[in-house]
């Protein structure tokens, strides 16, 4: 049995102290895949997630610009980044989006990098993984527009929403993950949506560092800590933990590895 962490920031300063036993961690309780995201801390910088799927077999990458980082971005960070989505362990194109609570770049650059990254991922053929924080509204209208339901897909990632905003995700075409939020005590929302998830369209993840799950919550996450998520997970749908990790371990490798893909 494996699991896959499909979304952590292992390039994240706080690894650097023991970066290394924390990937040996992970490998060990069973987490056979990690997708590393790649914003780092924006441009010119675009390949943290890069650097490290070479260092390590288990570790793929994205590439993208956080809308944090949104206002870092220039012409040359989009014909840079089309050049990093063809790399062979380069997956999706991530993570992408919008963010109105934080506001680090203003909101149109943010919608601006958004559509950008959009394009380059279609054209890479790669697919998506979305960023959306108090933006929900303005995150689907750019999705409906620039983003197909039949085309390569995507991850919402860190998914916070109820089973409204499930359901409009599942109509676009897209994956939900579900991490360290469905272990806390006021999420009631988040956990309705993980009921009305299909099976084939869920995936798990930490966001490591941040958002580490109940028991370990105000602590620093990291990705061997997927398998508690995991299990909570198939508690919340009464369905068996082994079950639960081989479906989201196949959606993961469908969506994101084109050998999955390839052979159906």
């Amino acid at each position: 049995m494996m699991l896959v962490d499909s979304h952590c920031h292992l390039d994240d300063p706080k690894f650097d102290a023991d970066r290394e036993a924390v990937i040996s961690r992970a490998v060990e309780s069973g987490v056979g895949l990690m997708l590393a995201v790649g914003a780092g801390d924006g441009p010119p910088d675009l390949e943290a997630g890069i650097r490290l799927a070479e260092a390590h077999e288990p570790i793929y990458a994205t590439v993208g610009v956080h809308p944090h980082d949104a206002c870092k971005a220039d012409s040359g960070t989009w014909a840079r980044l089309k050049e990093l989505a063809t790399h062979p362990k380069v997956v999706a194109v991530g993570e992408i989006g919008l963010d109105y609570y934080y506001d680090n770049s203003p909101r149109d650059r943010q919608r601006e990098a958004f559509a950008e990254q959009l394009s380059v991922a279609r054209g890479a053929q790669k697919p998506v993984v979305i960023h959306t924080r108090d933006a929900w509204e303005d995150t689907v209208a750019l999705l409906r527009e620039h983003w197909k339901a039949d085309g390569p897909g995507g991850i919402m990632h860190c998914f916070s929403g109820g089973p409204a905003e499930a359901e409009e995700a599942l109509a676009l075409g897209f994956c939900l993950a579900f991490g360290g939020v469905i272990t806390f005590p006021k999420a009631d929302r988040v956990r309705q949506a993980v009921l009305v998830t299909p099976l084939d369209r869920l995936l798990v993840e930490t966001d490591a560092p941040y958002l580490a799950p109940v028991p370990h919550r105000g602590k620093r996450n990291e990705p061997a800590f997927v398998a508690e998520i995991a299990r909570r997970l198939a508690d919340l749908r009464g369905e068996p933990f082994e079950a639960l990790a081989e479906a989201t371990t196949r959606n993961f490798r469908r969506l994101c590895l084109p050998e999955a893909r390839d052979s159906g």
